[in-house]
């Protein structure tokens, strides 16, 4: 259980109850302690009864736990930038030093939630570096509510907990004047929703109001009433752990919460209020194009970013123009680092915003991330012949000096058993595993409808990309029309179609691109049975107009990948 301290001060009468109450509720539930929260702009500036009552809990600091709210509770998202957080947090780590408040129990909270849920990475930057904070709580994660769905998340290594409500709030501080009546106070408390609350949740965490520990003192009432009726009535023993040892107990029972989901935080009112004015949404992509690899994504990329409308993320210093966000650890950078790829909407004129990277494809995180975040997105993947691919990403290792690949064959990388080495299973798993379409397709399709996905049949892409362009832009839905036909030609000598440039000019894919390999020999030309066999079969209702989906038999030949108008 957890009290904030602010600007509504506590009289000395009260400051002892407070202390009673604690060693009260130690008999009922191991190790109890209030965890008292600081403002300290706001020390000394009541009553003359109200300071003592500020130097009472001063006297008693080793009696409880502490924890420091912003020195004059301001909520952090107000603060864009993290050198005035600091400066916040310096202000009150020098108030705990000369009142001797300890500052090392590693736990914060923000007021008002305000930057732990959206995430203000700012704080957190913050806390790391003024306190060494490893734990706060909020009850915003994913939602407010409903609160039986609160869930917990690591980010920056600070452990984020679900905090519950327990019914107090900033002004419910009489008994007859609870909301509902003093009936609906004990009937939560005495099987009802408070209850339940702690029934049903191993760990609780409950934030309550210094003005619900004066006045009536509503809090020491409630949580004293509560701890007897869960003795009364239930056989569970209560114990209090400190922040940190909570904070690990709870991530072992849930370990499945460690990472985080991120949400568009202008998608739930209660975010946007606590999110920082300084951000927008606007920077978030409308599109993917997911892969996978060797299937054609990077002409795509360059087809795309010729239209006027469409505009790609700046490319990532790491992975060249991919940014690899929804499938790898960039992921728990969070959404400021993911957006700050993307122009600000001041700066164009057109919300046709995308990215292309071509791993979340077969990546097991990438469309739960995406749906969660984007989930109005539309997805574009392309698919060759399954066999094709895994051969085209085999010599794209041997063109780049992969030792494996330059010492196995083809047929070696893909038939290699069980005793292989763990370099050729990586190989082969890099050749195979992007391959097998209807496992990938079905798990986007798990999470995004089937009139968001666009499969486009990459040969045809390589052979007519003017046509398939206006498939495109169709399922976008973008303006104005653009004529591909117009702003392409082929270029005979590197056998792929370029862009068209004044003068005659063209722009074509770099050195790396279109590269021309010998042609399988006959025992790789027999994987393509054994790559189909793992392919399945891929069957999404994709019609865009004419716009085709390609089928992947179980067991068919080359010949045999067929293209159709929906399925």
């Amino acid at each position: 259980m957890r009290k904030s301290l602010h600007s509504t001060l506590l009289n000395t009468r009260a400051g002892k109850a407070l202390l009673d109450t604690q060693n009260l509720l130690r008999a009922q539930i191991t190790n109890f302690t209030f965890n008292l929260g600081f403002s300290g702009k706001f020390y000394h500036t009541g009553t003359i009864e109200e300071d003592e009552g500020d130097d009472l809990l001063l006297g008693s600091v080793d009696e409880f736990w502490w924890f420091p709210h912003m020195w004059s509770h301001m909520q952090p998202h107000l603060f864009h930038n993290e050198s005035s957080l600091v400066e916040q947090m310096i202000l009150n780590k020098k108030f705990a030093l000369e009142h001797g408040i300890p500052t090392d129990m590693g736990y914060a909270v923000a007021p008002h939630h305000s930057g732990v849920y959206p995430v203000h990475v700012q704080l957190y930057d913050a806390w790391k570096k003024v306190w060494n904070i490893k734990i706060t709580s909020t009850e915003e994660y994913p939602h407010l509510k409903p609160a039986r769905y609160r869930r917990g998340f690591i980010h920056k290594n600070i452990m984020v907990l679900p905090r519950q409500t327990c019914g107090l709030f900033t002004h419910t501080i009489f008994y007859k004047e609870y909301p509902g009546g003093p009936k609906e106070l004990n009937k939560s408390i005495q099987g009802g929703e408070l209850f339940f609350t702690v029934v049903l949740n191993p760990i609780s965490i409950f934030m309550t109001h210094l003005s619900n520990y004066g006045n009536d003192r509503l809090g020491l009432y409630t949580f004293v009433n509560l701890a007897n009726f869960v003795q009364s009535w239930t056989h569970l023993k209560l114990q209090t752990l400190p922040p940190v040892q909570l904070a690990l107990k709870y991530f072992e029972l849930f370990p499945e919460q460690k990472d985080p989901l991120w949400q568009n935080p202008c998608d739930d009112k209660r975010h946007r209020d606590i999110w920082s004015k300084e951000k927008t949404c606007d920077r978030l992509p409308k599109f993917l194009v997911i892969g996978p690899q060797k299937t054609g994504t990077t002409a795509l990329y360059l087809f795309l970013i010729m239209h006027p409308s469409i505009i790609s993320n700046s490319p990532s210093p790491k992975t060249f123009e991919e940014v690899q966000f929804f499938n790898r650890n960039n992921y728990h950078r969070g959404i400021d680092w993911y957006m700050d790829f993307f122009p600000a909407p001041s700066n164009v004129t057109t919300d046709f915003l995308f990215e292309k990277s071509a791993n979340y494809f077969h990546s097991e995180e990438a469309p739960k991330r995406a749906a969660s975040l984007i989930p109005k997105a539309k997805i574009i993947t392309i698919l060759i012949d399954p066999s094709d691919r895994a051969y085209s990403w085999y010599q794209h290792q041997r063109s780049h000096k992969d030792p494996v690949a330059l010492k196995f064959t083809f047929y070696q990388v893909i038939t290699a058993g069980y005793h292989a080495s763990a370099e050729l299973k990586a190989l082969q798993k890099k050749c195979l595993v992007p391959g097998w379409y209807a496992t990938h397709i079905e798990r986007w399709l798990t999470y995004f409808p089937p009139y968001q996905l666009l499969i486009i049949d990459g040969q045809q892409l390589r052979n007519d990309p003017a046509i398939v362009m206006d498939e495109v832009q169709k399922f976008l839905g973008v303006t104005p029309h653009y004529n591909y036909s117009e702003a392409l030609t082929f270029d005979s000598h590197k056998g792929f179609w370029c862009q068209l440039l004044e003068e005659g000019k063209t722009k074509c894919l770099g050195k790396s691109k279109g590269r021309k390999y010998p042609p399988m020999d006959s025992e790789g030309f027999s994987v393509k049975l054994l790559q189909r066999s793992q392919c399945g079969t891929v069957k999404a209702s994709t019609q865009i107009g004419t716009t085709p989906s390609i089928v992947a038999e179980t067991g068919a030949t080359k010949s045999e990948i067929a293209l159709g108008k929906s399925f």
